[in-house]
């Protein structure tokens, strides 16, 4: 298998069931989970929004509290599937050792990979449309646009589900997410205009910025959210669609090196 570890992902329907099996297993646990990914980033929109948005002028021309809604959002789906990606990813795969029973069917290991990150993506869905809805019932949109935003958060969630994918098929332990989250997430939560305008970067940091995904995420959910077209969509949604791919196949081989080599 070795020679055959940097083919292309080989998967078929089959991730299917899979990717049912962790919706059983979730439903057991499903309130607390979606509390879990709700509480967090509407704390952090609701707390920093109107706290310190009451001692911010507006921004962009519209209050703090909607500029950081549009942030929120994205901040909130990148999380939940990184999360899911890395943490629940890696107990089945390496404590509970289900994918190596799973693999005992017909299915083969790109499919559980595949099942993985859209389980991620399905997850993470969940806790974008929770911040939207926050947002709709706030009224700080009233623009039919912002329903294009359901249309994005799954792209967000597939992106940032297989970058942390690649992270599971390194790990030994736990342990070794802390260095993603403090190398990788928190920089992009700072950098990448959730918090404030990408502008009030000094220009290395801009152009460090510009290449990230979560920033062409925001560039994307924020202009929908205020009932305008985003400046260059097809760039934005490409380059998200680059890095989901790229890190997929990144994960696959790395999975395939851990697993049959």
């Amino acid at each position: 298998m070795s020679r055959n570890r940097y083919a292309l992902p080989s998967v078929s329907l089959r991730f299917l069931p899979v990717w049912q099996r962790n919706l059983l297993v979730w439903r057991k646990l499903a309130i607390p989970s979606i509390l879990g990914n709700f509480a967090d980033p509407l704390i952090y929109m609701l707390g920093l929004g109107y706290g310190l948005g009451s001692l911010v002028p507006d921004v962009g021309g519209v209050s703090y509290i909607s500029f950081l809604a549009a942030g929120t959002v994205c901040f909130s789906t990148m999380n939940s599937a990184t999360f899911e990606a890395l943490y629940s990813a890696f107990s089945r795969m390496h404590v509970q050792r289900t994918w190596e029973a799973i693999m005992n069917a017909p299915v083969n290991l790109d499919d559980v990979a595949l099942a993985e990150l859209v389980w991620a993506a399905s997850k993470s869905f969940l806790s974008g449309l929770a911040i939207l809805v926050v947002i709709w019932v706030l009224g700080l949109t009233h623009s039919l646009l912002s329903l294009w935003i359901l249309a994005v958060i799954p792209l967000i969630g597939l992106t940032f589900g297989a970058l942390a994918l690649t992270i599971t098929a390194m790990a030994r332990s736990y342990d070794f997410f802390m260095y993603y989250f403090t190398l990788v997430i928190t920089p992009m939560a700072m950098l990448c205009g959730v918090f404030y305008p990408i502008s009030q970067l000094p220009e290395p940091l801009q152009v460090f910025a510009s290449i990230l995904p979560l920033t062409h995420a925001t560039a994307l959910v924020r202009p929908l959210l205020f009932g305008e077209i985003p400046a260059a969509p097809l760039l934005n949604v490409l380059v998200l669609l680059a890095y989901a791919m790229l890190a997929f196949y990144a994960a696959v081989i790395l999975f395939r090196r851990r697993f049959l080599d």
